[in-house]
């Protein structure tokens, strides 16, 4: 991939640009959302973006609560997108794009406090390869403030040139 500032996505250049503490992550996470209503039901904040991986934190609060009080699966499974979304935002050229194809979720324990999603590639990713659609699987780890996982996703994407 090339390091061309002109070529990355629109969305990793403004991460970019904004500065790298807690204003810069949360005037870029406030952005993200308006730009994705619906990741507001987590109040992400995007902590880390960079090529090949992405970190997400979400609060417990509330509104991602389930019957008995944890943070519920819908929510962790939202959060994982997230972090895959920024992480294909930071990953791909501008010369490509992706789609959410399928994800498989694994419910390990339960989720008694805020949650960090950190996304990673699987395989590692040469997109100077990609030249018609290929499947891209991103591996999301999601853990609580104790170092447990406690969901674990795996989200193919479908990566195309534009």
């Amino acid at each position: 991939m090339s390091s061309d500032r002109s070529e990355r996505t629109a969305t990793y250049a403004l991460r970019r640009r904004l500065p790298d503490n807690l204003v810069g992550h949360l005037l870029f996470s406030v952005g993200m959302v308006a730009r994705v209503p619906y990741f507001a039901t987590i109040l992400p904040l995007v902590d880390e973006m960079r090529p090949g991986f992405c970190r997400v934190v979400a609060p417990k609060w509330f509104g991602v609560h389930n019957h008995i009080g944890t943070f519920h699966a819908i929510a962790a499974c939202n959060l994982a997108e997230t972090a895959m979304g920024m992480l294909m935002e930071a990953s791909l050229p501008a010369t490509h794009r992706w789609l959410p194809k399928a994800m498989s979720a694994q419910y390990l324990a339960k989720a008694t406090t805020r949650m960090t999603a950190e996304a990673t590639f699987v395989e590692p990713l040469d997109v100077s390869t990609i030249t018609d659609g290929t499947d891209v699987v991103v591996s999301i780890r999601i853990v609580d403030t104790h170092g447990t996982e406690v969901v674990h996703c795996d989200i193919t994407t479908w990566v195309t040139p534009r």
